[in-house]
């Protein structure tokens, strides 16, 4: 996502949708809560400078989720979007992989770690080179199946997503360099 600093914020409203339309875009009911733990790991990980707020109604949410059809060529992306209000938000385009996966765990945290991905971007972190970040971008290399495999490998059942958040040390520096960036520019702004 391009220029993700300008939309720095301390303060977002977020809508996760629950599964729609399984059949086209392979969500599964228990996405949404994945989504969910996802973003909750960032705010975790800001040490209380990031608040985020859910909301029941995506025109009032600055961040949206949305489940991607495997035919919208989408794995996961970050787009900015034009608000009802004028104002600009950022959508996450998440293609859950295929339902009825060989591996459960597999799958889900696949789909976590695309959010968690994707809403990084969000917060304007870019990508890195480092293999351990979540912010790590495939255009440096790298052994994709390692990637969510190491993860995965930390499972033994569902619930322990929300607790490993699959965030490295760097993502965490870089998270809170952004927001206090984001914190020094609303300052001076209101001064």
């Amino acid at each position: 996502m391009a220029s993700a600093t300008a939309l720095l914020l301390l303060s977002w409203t977020y809508y996760v949708p629950p599964c729609y339309a399984p059949e086209r875009t392979g969500c599964e009911k228990h996405d949404e809560q994945l989504a969910v733990w996802a973003l909750e790991a960032w705010a975790a990980a800001s040490a209380g400078a990031l608040k985020l707020e859910r909301v029941n109604d995506p025109r009032k949410a600055r961040l949206q989720v949305a489940w991607a059809a495997a035919a919208e060529g989408l794995y996961g992306e970050a787009e900015r979007v034009r608000q009802p209000d004028g104002s600009i938000g950022v959508r996450l385009n998440i293609r859950p992989v295929g339902r009825r996966h060989p591996d459960p765990l597999l799958r889900d945290t696949i789909v976590y770690l695309t959010v968690l991905h994707e809403s990084g971007h969000a917060w304007g972190l870019a990508h890195t080179d480092a293999f351990e970040d979540i912010m790590y971008s495939f255009q440096y290399g790298g052994d994709l199946a390692e990637y969510f495999a190491r993860y995965r490998r930390k499972l033994k059942q569902r619930a322990d997503i929300a607790s490993h958040s699959g965030l490295s040390e760097a993502d965490v520096r870089h998270l809170r360099a952004a927001l206090a960036r984001a914190e020094s520019l609303t300052r001076s702004n209101v001064q």
